[in-house]
């Protein structure tokens, strides 16, 4: 009998599709490697649209950038002087919405906190807003007025404890020296001729020396001086009701029992908050009672919405011009599922290009703007990896959409 010897394998040609079962080598890694080259190397074929693809992702990516820095730095700003309060406890009143428009409540509050044996100490703090004229030009402003007692230790703002002594004369103030160059270059002139004199409202007061707290929302600038001061620029003030008071609690007291213990005592007409409660209070005002954090979001989006528009364009343009090529890698055996990654990878390669110069960018305009407009507008990690992960997700969103022409790379309708 004739013997059937065992049957060779077939030779396997570059046209040879690929095993059922997928890639034999490489695994995971092959099945990703693969359809990233194929991709690169036809956005890469067309260097016109390449360029105008990354040009519209860098596009969103500055926008968003640009979007949520503004939103975080005016907030930022907003509560930067209520930040630099570094007390343990404050009470404001109840139907206080924001602090440069506090509702005043009574002095005799801060007595009542010093009851409670953990409490160290409570500060009045009074805040008003005046007219500084400028020393240079003569020009008039408007400025943040901030009184307490600077030698009680509860607040810390940076350049205070040097100028305490300074501060407790009559008719002495403290300049911010970050406020707004409008009010005049205070620090030039303390350096030349020390201590001078300016008009603030109808009252003349001495300059003795600079702190640091940042303009915000509710002020270009900012002035500190002692309660009594205060007093003699704000004349109208009543002396019997304050803005704030700040609390200072003793070493190792718990805040959060001092703060149900202080609740429980004062009348309702003072709600008592943590220093950080405080700020996101001042905080959830700007974001929910006026339309800035909206505005911030849906310029955001609108950025998206652009680059995706533009993504899903080239992505589209790319397979309608090699329709013919995926028509043919269907025909050798190639499953739509590697021509999906193929679409997705040259999704993913644009917002890798489009996001690493758009990075490089608004770090710099974060710069030149926080520069301009006193803003602390600062690039952090944290913001970066979420404006990766939205310029991701828009550009593979673009190509989820791209993917429906695959569907008309239909062998039997190329060949």
């Amino acid at each position: 009998m004739n013997q059937i010897g065992p049957v060779p394998e077939p030779v396997r040609t570059r046209l040879s599709p690929p095993a059922p079962e997928g890639p034999r080598r490489g695994g995971v890694v092959e099945a990703l490697w693969l359809p990233m080259r194929l991709a690169w190397r036809q956005l890469r074929a067309d260097r016109a649209r390449l360029l105008s693809a990354i040009a519209g992702v860098l596009f969103a990516c500055v926008l968003v950038f640009m979007q949520l820095g503004f939103r975080s730095a005016l907030f930022d700003s907003a509560t930067k002087l209520l930040g630099a309060m570094q007390a343990d406890i404050f009470l404001i009143h109840p139907m206080t919405t924001v602090s440069f428009k506090p509702e005043t409540m009574p002095r005799t509050r801060a007595s009542q906190a010093l009851a409670l044996p953990e409490v160290q100490a409570a500060v009045p703090i009074y805040l008003a807003q005046s007219t500084w004229r400028n020393p240079e030009t003569g020009t008039r402003r408007a400025i943040q007025l901030v009184g307490f007692d600077t030698e009680a230790g509860v607040m810390d703002f940076p350049g205070l404890m040097p100028l305490v002594e300074a501060l407790k004369r009559p008719d002495t103030v403290a300049f911010d020296r970050r406020s707004r160059p409008e009010f005049g270059d205070v620090a030039k002139l303390l350096a030349a001729q020390g201590p001078f004199d300016v008009q603030i409202g109808s009252s003349r007061m001495q300059v003795v020396g600079l702190i640091e707290i940042g303009p915000s929302f509710g002020a270009d600038g900012n002035l500190v001086m002692s309660e009594l001061n205060f007093r003699r620029i704000a004349k109208e003030r009543r002396r019997e009701t304050v803005d704030l008071v700040a609390i200072k609690l003793r070493p190792g007291a718990d805040r959060a029992a001092a703060i149900a213990r202080l609740t429980a005592l004062l009348p309702a007409d003072v709600r008592v908050l943590a220093g950080p409660d405080l700020v996101a209070h001042e905080r959830a005002y700007w974001e929910q009672a006026t339309p800035i954090g909206f505005i911030f979001a849906f310029g955001s989006l609108m950025g998206l919405v652009v680059g995706m528009v533009i993504v899903y364009q080239i992505l589209f343009s790319d397979i309608a011009t090699h329709l013919k090529e995926y028509a043919t890698l269907k025909a050798i055996g190639f499953a739509n599922g590697y021509l999906r990654r193929v679409v997705l990878s040259a999704a993913l390669i644009l917002a890798v290009l489009g996001f690493l110069p758009g990075l490089a960018l608004s770090t710099f305009l974060y710069d030149v703007v926080g520069k301009g407009t006193f803003l602390p507008l600062v690039m952090d990690a944290s913001r970066a990896g979420g404006v990766f992960l939205l310029i991701f997700a828009m550009c593979g969103l673009a190509g989820l959409l791209a993917m429906r022409k695959l569907g008309d790379a239909n062998p039997a309708d190329m060949f």
